[in-house]
């Protein structure tokens, strides 16, 4: 027996699909809505802008195609980021979705997204001594380097394959870890 799809998740789903034959700007509403057999109309009611179809879309994508596996350690935290460069690898045209509604969208949430509270959770162990100013600013840069903008940045700006992005992933961490200066830890 099968599962009833709403809406919302049917045209994310057929959106996916058409990316495998087309790029995001050259998906119309008029191909989404004949993909999914719906109105076009519907479609504006689920997204009033192309801007919030990408953000949901991402997220979707971000959702259904690349889950970040739990993480506790550092090293947990870079053998999950690996995992999901090497997915980006075998799947680009959502990965770069994924990079795009990051770069573009008006509409993505101003609340810290769950992986930054993941990182945060992470830093709370690796280190417990940090103040809330330097583990925000050290999460937000984590974030960034395990985004799909960071990955999307060195495919296409570098031509690097999802093994030389994960070096440059690692080495970023590094620099991050290391250079956070013991002055901005909070006391124990």
């Amino acid at each position: 027996m099968e599962e009833p799809v709403d809406t919302a998740t049917a045209i994310l789903a057929s959106a996916a699909v058409l990316l495998r034959e087309r790029t995001f700007d050259d998906i119309s509403y008029r191909a989404l809505a004949d993909e999914v057999g719906i109105s076009e109309r519907t479609i504006y009611r689920q997204y009033p802008t192309r801007a919030h179809l990408l953000a949901a879309l991402s997220n979707w994508i971000e959702q259904t195609r690349f889950p970040l596996p739990p993480f506790v350690t550092v090293s947990d935290f870079r053998a999950a980021v690996h995992e999901r460069f090497r997915a980006f690898d075998a799947s680009p045209a959502y990965a770069y979705v994924g990079a795009r509604a990051s770069a573009i969208s008006p509409t993505l949430d101003t609340e810290p997204a769950h992986i930054t509270r993941a990182i945060e959770a992470m830093l709370d162990v690796a280190a417990p001594t940090l103040n809330r100013r330097d583990r925000r600013r050290v999460a937000a840069a984590l974030r960034y380097f395990s985004s799909a903008m960071f990955w999307a940045r060195l495919r296409t700006g570098f031509d690097l394959d999802a093994d030389e992005i994960c070096d440059a992933f690692d080495r970023a961490v590094d620099t991050v870890l290391t250079r956070v200066p013991e002055t901005t830890r909070a006391e124990p």
